[in-house]
């Protein structure tokens, strides 16, 4: 069963690149303080991006859609790294969502922001070119791939929208990840779910967190995993669906959704660490 390979292979790798990076002498410089005051360190972003992009290709049932995972989930985690480490920064903590980092560049500043949300989407148009389309006219060619790049980085974005606790992010991905792991085209999924599934003891525990690397590549590869299975009719809806989740992100809260909804909430602080542990 090549789906439960590639599940084992992000697994393990997902586990040996946390130990890396955390024997590494400057790990130290990724400690952060999470929202109960703990202090986390962001290694576990890095290490769900290596594994699950290594997860992913490994379960690819060709060298196309084995690049488009490398593309996706490498780069997606790269820039999301960047972000986590530069825009820690006081100078670059003025620019808040798009619209601060426009301003930004307006004034000649580049942020890590948008560094990162033009890298995210230049991964999602490169694996969705690699990914192709199955239909004949170049336009609908065109159309499908400008489509699943939109699903790529808006899944990417999602993911990234929803780590604000522990283990939530690698939760939401094990929901919307589980129907891509049956079927065609399954082991690309399951790679990057037993990425997320390796780390996600660590993350409930509030001993690391994902930060912008590991929920973009986490996002990133599962758009990856539906847009190799999907049509047009598929790519536009779920970017639709991207599209309003990410709109309602900006006049609603989705903690305050989640904590007013009681099966969501229990969801959500299931298995986490206790507040006063």
């Amino acid at each position: 069963m090549s789906y439960l390979r590639s599940s084992v292979v992000g697994a393990l790798a997902a586990r040996a690149a946390l130990a890396w990076v955390r024997r590494d002498p400057k790990a130290v410089h990724l400690q952060r303080t999470n929202f109960h005051g703990r202090t986390v360190t962001l290694a576990g972003g890095p290490a769900l991006a290596a594994g699950a992009t290594f997860g992913a290709a490994s379960g690819a049932p060709n060298g196309r859609l084995a690049a488009a995972a490398v593309a996706a989930g490498a780069v997606s985690g790269a820039v999301g790294f960047y972000d986590d480490v530069v825009g820690n920064r006081p100078e670059q903590k003025a620019a808040k969502g798009f619209a601060g980092h426009l301003g930004a560049l307006r004034e000649g500043r580049v942020t890590s922001g948008l560094v990162k949300i033009a890298g995210v989407g230049a991964a999602g148009l490169v694996a969705s070119a690699l990914i192709g389309s199955g239909r004949r006219s170049r336009f609908g060619r065109g159309a499908d791939v400008l489509l699943g790049a939109g699903v790529i980085a808006g899944a990417a974005n999602l993911l990234n929208l929803l780590d604000l606790r522990p283990g939530r992010a690698l939760k939401a991905g094990a929901v919307l990840g589980a129907p891509l792991a049956v079927g065609r085209n399954a082991s690309m999924a399951a790679g990057t779910l037993g990425a997320g599934a390796a780390l996600l003891p660590d993350d409930l525990n509030e001993e690391i967190m994902l930060g912008d690397a590991g929920a973009n590549a986490l996002g990133a590869l599962l758009g990856v995993a539906f847009v190799a299975r999907a049509g047009t009719a598929g790519r536009a809806s779920a970017l639709a669906a991207l599209a309003a989740l990410t709109a309602a992100s900006e006049k609603v809260s989705f903690t305050k959704v989640i904590q007013d909804t009681p099966w969501l909430r229990r969801l959500d602080e299931l298995g986490r660490r206790p507040p006063q542990a």
